[in-house]
């Protein structure tokens, strides 16, 4: 039997088209699984150790320790409180040497030094030159002292050079009266005075070497006095 030519070219047309069809459709793809993540396995709780029968207690913080240099500025003004002007003085220049501008010392730098002039004034109006001249002498020590910088004591410098002068002068006097009068050994204490606080003194120097030598002669020429 014979297929008609037409039928044949239907035919082949249709097988045609449904090929292409299949072809240019992409199969259709399943969707991966999803990943699930586990949760975290919980933390188990941390085992506390009971203390020690018989252990210390936790050490605690210790409290600060003052140190050498806080130590001896509180010193300082320890010595001030007691009228030790002087040693609080040398406290103070100590700590500034150190740290310089360390609380506390510039104000009471200003504060001892008008006491030590003041306690020279002082014992000047009782009758005492040799510690007058001592104590001004150690405010003159300390009057250019760089605690000072900001503003200087109303202490002026010529006028305490003016006063030491003036009381190393009233020593030597007396000193040479005592020294003529044949009362050496009171000379030479007077004098001395005059070396505690100005130790360079050539003429006090010379008074006191003089006079001690002059002591000890007279000591070997007097002869020992006889027991009875």
């Amino acid at each position: 039997m014979k297929v008609p030519l037409r039928s044949t070219s239907v035919l082949l047309a249709a097988l045609l088209v449904g090929g292409c069809a299949a072809w240019k459709t992409p199969p259709v793809r399943e969707k991966p699984p999803a990943v699930v993540t586990p949760p975290p396995a919980p933390t188990p709780p941390r085992a506390v150790t009971p203390p020690r029968i018989g252990a210390p207690p936790p050490a605690s913080p210790r409290p600060s320790v003052p140190s050498s240099i806080d130590n001896t500025y509180l010193e300082g003004v320890a010595m001030m409180k007691e009228g030790r002007f002087e040693g609080a003085l040398e406290h103070f220049a100590d700590v500034w040497k150190e740290i310089p501008g360390y609380p506390g010392v510039e104000a009471n730098f200003h504060t001892a030094l008008e006491g030590l002039k003041k306690s020279g004034d002082d014992a000047y109006r009782q009758g005492k030159p040799g510690e007058a001249g001592k104590r001004w002498a150690g405010t003159m020590r300390f009057l250019s002292h760089p605690a000072l910088k900001t503003g200087m004591p109303a202490i002026s410098k010529a006028g305490l050079k003016g006063s030491i002068d003036k009381v190393t002068a009233q020593l030597m006097e007396k000193g040479l009266a005592d020294y003529r009068e044949g009362r050496i050994e009171e000379a030479i204490a007077t004098w001395r005075n005059i070396l505690a606080y100005d130790p360079t003194n050539e003429e006090a120097n010379k008074s006191v070497k003089t006079a001690t030598t002059q002591l000890e002669n007279l000591k070997k020429l007097t002869p020992p006095a006889s027991g009875k």
